[in-house]
């Protein structure tokens, strides 16, 4: 059995190695440990997948590998500024409930999109159908902004404003989110699993802090980390939150100063549609057609005679 606070020392004194000079680092082992980041579930949960960023066990309990923690963090965190600096805006996804007051205030701090109650099954792959959840929502919005509310009758009213709790619940941390997103970061994929069943299927990069309990191979950059202890939660989603912010600020500074250039640069990739010009073929086709339907009833009525 290993200790886990000697398994985290062990990795702070031999973080000099896992240093790169492309991905800089924005967290540190010391803040990892203090956050208790390094503690797993109880050695009977686990998943064997997640073998290979277990340093250890104590008590039954394993100890994740805060090297291995702490590089993947940091590559994480690159790829979501850089995402951001393009042009791109992050979904932060977070229905436990401990993590949902951290996941909802870091995103709105991050100006960025949330999920915080229950994940609506199609939220991405169903989009315009969401979309259309929205609009309502910002039509009752409007209603109560232009005086609408005050010529309706009590019951009618208190309909309405049920309706509009229910759907801030469920929509109202997405009632900005006019495209996809580029990255979505989740707290636990096996809670929100509909949710990381929907990124792979899109194709949308996915981040998660995942447990030792969890499968690393449905998420393109997991965070092997504690994700019960709210400190845990805290640290790790602040940092993706600030992460954003830096994005943000490259592509205002790209903005400002490549002009029209870097505004098209910020906005991301742009896709030319081309369509095929439309020829007479297709016209002469149908006339052909349209004329020899009209020549069988005459053949018909000769054959008859």
């Amino acid at each position: 059995m290993t200790d886990p606070t000697s398994a985290a020392e062990t990795a702070e004194s031999t973080s000099e190695p896992i240093k790169t000079p492309d991905i800089p680092n924005v967290i540190s082992l010391r803040e990892l440990l203090e956050a208790g980041v390094h503690l797993g579930h109880r050695t009977k949960r686990w998943n064997p997948k997640m073998r290979r960023y277990i340093y250890g066990e104590r008590n039954r309990v394993h100890i994740i590998d805060l090297r291995k923690t702490l590089t993947l963090f940091n590559k994480a965190c690159n790829t979501v500024t850089n995402l951001v600096a393009r042009g791109g805006s992050v979904l932060f996804v977070g229905t436990k409930r401990q993590a949902q007051d951290v996941v909802r205030d870091e995103a709105e701090r991050a100006d960025m999109h949330a999920v915080t109650n229950r994940w609506l099954g199609g939220t991405l792959t169903n989009f315009k159908t969401i979309q259309g959840t929205v609009d309502r929502m910002r039509q009752i919005e409007t209603m109560r902004s232009d005086g609408t509310f005050e010529s309706l009758v009590k019951k009618e009213r208190l309909r309405l404003e049920k309706e509009y709790a229910r759907l801030e619940k469920f929509v109202g941390g997405i009632k900005e989110m006019t495209s996809l997103p580029a990255v979505i970061f989740v707290i636990d994929p096996n809670k929100d699993a509909i949710a990381v069943a929907e990124a792979n299927k899109l194709g949308i990069t996915l981040v998660a802090l995942i447990d030792t309990n969890g499968d690393p191979d449905l998420v393109d950059l997991p965070i092997p980390g504690n994700d019960d202890a709210i400190r845990s939660i805290q640290l790790v989603t602040r940092k993706v939150a600030d992460a954003c912010i830096e994005g943000m600020k490259r592509r205002r500074e790209t903005v400002r100063s490549g002009g029209a250039e870097g505004a098209a640069a910020a906005s991301g990739p742009m896709v030319e549609v081309t369509r095929r010009p439309r020829t007479s073929g297709g016209r002469d086709r149908t006339k052909q057609s349209q004329a020899k339907s009209k020549r069988k009833p005459a053949e018909k009525k000769e054959k008859d005679n």
